[in-house]
């Protein structure tokens, strides 16, 4: 496999700090991106006590400037870009009656403006190469989720754009594609628990008993995925969405 430079936002912790480590498991040079520098830090120091090359670098993924002051970065520390993972995001979750105009504005600045942003940002390198893997993480609440009107639309939005972006930049060896998690175990499906009132056990036995292969994801089952829309195997693989959910939908 060629080393190649990798940009994995969100990658503090949960789904985005297992892709990060992945991909540099993969051989891949590694650039841990989140709004919080000094976790992002963690993920890449972890990577680099492994053997690997990574570095942290901080950004607001919903601003235009912060992007490409951080995308400039990894081009300096690491070089040009040629695997984009988008995963950084966020919730803010309510019953539509309920959910303020700026809860509704965060989620598609993070979700949606961010992946546009970076993916501006990065595939202008992936273009020059004339080879690039882009790789944007959805979610089985697109198919709709009850208190998650914002993030369902940010995920389905995330699914259309992918597929838009396989069909302009195929031609330059680009390939996009989404993976959509089910229930994962990370801080932000916890946060969906205490939203709901219940434990985090109670909200992940739950899900167990509806999934078909009878238990949660792992961050690593995500990340395996995205490890493989990533890799050169991949290459006729484009505008596909993935659903890592342990069954057809959770």
């Amino acid at each position: 496999m060629t080393s190649r430079t990798a940009i994995v936002t969100g990658a503090a912790r949960g789904i985005g700090a297992a892709t990060a480590k992945r991909l540099a498991r993969d051989g891949h040079a590694v650039a841990a991106l989140d709004l919080l520098e000094d976790q992002a830090r963690a993920t890449a120091e972890q990577i680099v006590a492994d053997g690997g090359r990574a570095t942290a670098v901080g950004v607001d993924v919903s601003d235009e400037d912060s992007v490409a002051a951080a995308v400039e970065r990894v081009v300096s520390e690491l070089g040009a870009p040629a695997i984009l993972v988008n995963n950084a995001g966020i919730l803010r979750d309510n019953l539509i009656f309920k959910m303020s105009a700026d809860d509704w504005d965060a989620v598609m600045g993070v979700h949606l403006r961010g992946a546009f942003l970076m993916t501006r940002a990065a595939q202008a390198h992936m273009v020059a190469a004339r080879y690039g893997r882009i790789v944007n993480l959805s979610s089985t609440s697109a198919l709709g989720n009850r208190g998650q009107v914002n993030y369902a639309a940010a995920k389905a939005g995330m699914q259309g754009f992918t597929k838009t972006l396989a069909i302009e930049l195929g031609r330059f060896g680009i390939t996009a594609n989404a993976v959509a998690p089910g229930t994962i175990r990370t801080a932000m499906t916890e946060a969906t628990a205490e939203r709901m009132g219940i434990t985090f056990d109670q909200l992940l036995e739950g899900a167990a008993q509806r999934i078909p292969v009878g238990r949660v994801g792992q961050p690593e089952d995500v990340a395996a995925a995205v490890a493989f829309f990533a890799s050169e195997d991949a290459g006729f693989v484009s505008g596909q969405v993935l659903y890592v959910a342990g069954g057809p939908r959770d």
